[in-house]
């Protein structure tokens, strides 16, 4: 089961995989000139160490500003010049050429050299006050550069979303060929676009895949459980399930394996012959009830159905029997009569569970035909026959999410053990998720 199916699904993920790790590859070198111009235009490093070695400079300066404080006080050092020691008195006859030229840039502005000096010494100040500045701010500016840098690189790998349809369609066409319905197909669609596109790329594209991949197929399984062994000991009455599909689909067959296994779990079985219709139904139906020891309720060939589950309802009633098997003809839902004759069964007899019974191995036609019948009769759940020499698989996995009703059981064999419950962990396993 699922062999086909399991390898070309492995087959697209990993070509789906290879090919959006090289559209990101592609789209990393338009990315990169993004940061080379982010780069080009600060050059802060330099500005740094300009800003070190002026740094450096203003001690400099700092002893500068004395100087000029001193030219500011120079009267009240007159006084003191004759106190001075003989070393000092040798530095007092230059400050007077200082004084000098001090009081004549005061009184006379002459001297232009020295003020165009003093200019430059002062304009050279607010540089100063402007560089600190500078080292304030900078920093900032270069740590968001940085977390800015940081943030685009775990963000630049990503893929359009007309990219992503391209790469999908390799991995479509695999699930098309293996019967897998249009509705699953877009759910898979959507869950990986909603992890891939416009967002981060993780390291390991294939893990997260297989992982999204996973979560949208258990989602597509699971679906709310019906327990007939449950059901039919906790009922007071007979619990009543009718089954319905087209001709050679197994119904009779899949009859007899659900009475086997609930013989198993010792609840008492009684058949209905409802196929009144087709030729050695009735005959068939008798010899499984022969081999497994079970009564069967038949009526001739023509005779109304509804009566045959009627008389087998009230036969369960009165001999306390737990459960009541309908087996009704297969028919087409383009079949008029036979639809209306169903309605009459269903509207007589009242079944607690309607299940529709379909090949495996059919794929697509066996969703459409469940989709036709669930319009019609709103099934409770189905049967999926065939499904050990079903190696593509697309049934099982399509099936419930498009009528939204429970898988019960697998056929997957002759025998009348061959009745498999349905667990979507196992299927998820056979497909080597």
């Amino acid at each position: 089961m699922f062999g086909k199916l399991k390898e070309k699904l492995k087959q697209a993920v990993s070509v789906f995989s290879k090919k959006t790790e090289e559209a990101v590859v592609e789209e990393k070198p338009v990315l990169k000139e993004k940061k080379v111009e982010k780069k080009e235009t600060p050059k802060k490093p330099e500005v740094k160490k300009q800003v070190k070695k002026e740094k450096s400079k203003k001690p400099a300066k700092a002893k500068q500003k004395p100087a000029k404080t001193e030219k500011k006080k120079e009267e009240p050092q007159e006084v003191e010049v004759p106190e001075l020691e003989e070393k000092e008195a040798e530095k007092v006859p230059e400050e007077p050429k200082e004084e000098k030229s001090f009081f004549k840039r005061i009184f006379g502005k002459k001297e232009e050299p020295k003020e165009a000096a003093e200019e430059k010494a002062e304009a050279e100040q607010p540089k100063v006050i402007e560089t600190k500045e500078k080292i304030v701010e900078e920093p900032e500016e270069e740590k968001e550069s940085f977390f800015g840098k940081v943030k685009t690189s775990l963000t630049t790998k990503k893929i359009s979303a007309e990219k992503f349809e391209e790469l999908f369609w390799e991995l479509e066409l695999a699930l098309l060929e293996n019967n897998v319905s249009v509705e699953v197909i877009e759910k898979i669609k959507e869950d990986l676009k909603k992890e891939l596109v416009d967002k981060p790329l993780p390291r390991d594209v294939p893990k997260k895949i297989e992982e999204t991949l996973k979560q949208t197929l258990t989602e597509i399984l699971s679906f709310e459980k019906i327990d007939l062994l449950e059901q039919a000991r906790r009922k007071e009455k007979p619990l009543v399930i009718a089954f319905f599909g087209i001709n050679g689909t197994g119904k009779t067959t899949s009859i007899a394996k659900l009475a086997h296994y609930f013989q198993k779990n010792k609840l008492s079985v009684v058949l209905a012959a409802c196929d009144t219709f087709r030729a050695a139904a009735i005959q068939q139906l008798e010899e499984h009830a022969d081999k497994l020891g079970v009564k069967i309720i038949k009526h001739d060939y023509g005779a109304d159905a509804a009566a045959v589950a009627f008389d087998a309802i009230k036969y369960a009633e009165k001999n306390r029997i737990k459960v009541v098997l309908l087996d009704t003809a297969g028919r087409l839902h383009s079949n008029t009569n036979l639809m209306q004759e169903l309605e009459k069964i269903i509207r007589v007899a009242k079944p607690d569970l309607k299940i529709f019974v379909g090949e495996s191995i059919t794929g697509n036609d066996c969703i459409e035909q469940a989709k036709q019948f669930n319009d019609v009769v709103e099934i409770d759940g189905a049967i999926l026959t065939k499904a050990d020499v079903d190696e593509k698989g697309g049934a099982p996995l399509s099936i419930s999410y498009t009528i939204k009703k429970p898988i019960l059981f697998l056929g997957m064999g002759q025998k009348y053990e061959d009745l498999e419950e349905f667990d979507a962990k196992i299927i998820l396993k056979r497909l080597g998720m």
